[in-house]
């Protein structure tokens, strides 16, 4: 059991270098002392967890709300249905995989959008998240209210950051694999991590909300960062295929807030990093070159912008992180 202040650092690695691991120390502990949003920060090193330390928040073995993390789980699990069968590839259309959830009256276009624009954020749609997402959420059904929202941009172009976005996919998930997203996630990732996964909020009609509010123990976050360091694998086992975690670190848009690149539902940052990003400053982030995967989580009721927490955040991963690999 990891305690809810735990500091470690591997003894082989120290006594391999001395003064390298002991700087690396002192940077990161600096670093997180300065930073009172910060809940959480975990760094796996090439199979050893080589820092692990909770100095605020319910610590390292408690239930926390990734916030829009949780985008890229659905984007490992739009992964996992290609890898089955179940979704016929990634450029199969929304009115091909789920006729069914697509409403009556959706705005023109809708099914034409495909998987590959969902998962990059690129429906075209006008967002459901930044102002419009109270509205959204109290809507009768936010399947039908993200699908007749105007197009404001032509899908596959631009990246509109937006919540609506991955819960049609999410949806479009559901029909395709006759499981709910809960199940999938359980069946496809908890169970091969070998993690807890609860269940979350669900809209009017039932769907798990696809991109928000799932929850994970911060160790737990450090296993997905884990398989996307190792192209899928787990424990010696292929859990999601390479072929989907290379396709995803492949920069198809860039962000127009952050100035990041995006793939298939995950940032990728100039220093080279893939990375989940949740509100607050949540962050599931991995480093192949570096042979490293960090998790961090931060007080989820206060924002974290670029220009805030976040850059702060991105400066810890690109200064003393990056160096203790």
């Amino acid at each position: 059991m990891t305690t809810r202040r735990t500091f470690i650092i591997t003894s082989s690695a120290a006594l391999c270098a001395p003064w390298v691991a002991r700087a690396s120390t002192d940077d990161l502990q600096a670093a997180i002392d300065s930073l009172p949003q910060l809940h959480s920060l975990q760094i796996n090193r090439g199979g050893e967890t080589i820092f692990a330390q909770a100095p605020r928040g319910p610590g390292l073995d408690r239930l926390a709300n990734i916030k829009s993390c949780s985008k890229s789980v659905v984007a490992l699990l739009l992964g996992a249905a290609i890898d089955r069968g179940e979704v016929p590839s990634v450029r199969a259309a929304l009115g091909q995989v789920a006729p069914a959830i697509v409403p009556q009256n959706a705005t023109p276009g809708v099914a034409e959008i495909t998987m590959e624009d969902l998962v990059t954020l690129r429906a075209g749609l006008e967002r459901t998240s930044g102002a419009n997402y109270g509205r959204w959420v109290s809507s009768r059904d936010w399947l039908a209210d993200a699908m007749t929202r105007p197009m404001v941009s032509d899908p596959g172009a631009q990246m509109l950051y937006s919540t609506g976005t991955t819960h049609i996919l999410g949806a479009a998930l559901v029909k395709a694999t006759q499981l709910s997203l809960l199940e999938q996630a359980r069946d496809r990732l908890g169970r091969p991590l070998g993690m807890e996964i609860p269940p979350w909020t669900r809209d009017p009609a039932g769907y798990y909300l696809g991109g928000n509010e799932m929850a994970l123990r911060p160790t737990d976050m450090l296993k997905i960062a884990m398989l996307l360091r190792d192209k899928g694998q787990f424990d010696g086992a292929q859990i999601i295929s390479e072929d989907w975690i290379t396709a995803s670190a492949r920069a198809r848009v860039r962000s127009p807030w952050s100035g990041l690149s995006y793939g298939y539902g995950w940032f990728l940052s100039p220093s080279g990093y893939m990375l989940a990003r949740g509100y607050g400053g949540q962050i599931i982030a991995a480093h192949e070159g570096r042979n490293l995967a960090v998790a961090i989580t931060s007080d989820p009721t206060q924002p974290a912008r670029s220009d805030g927490h976040f850059g702060d955040l991105m400066r810890l991963l690109d200064g003393p992180v990056l160096a203790a690999g």
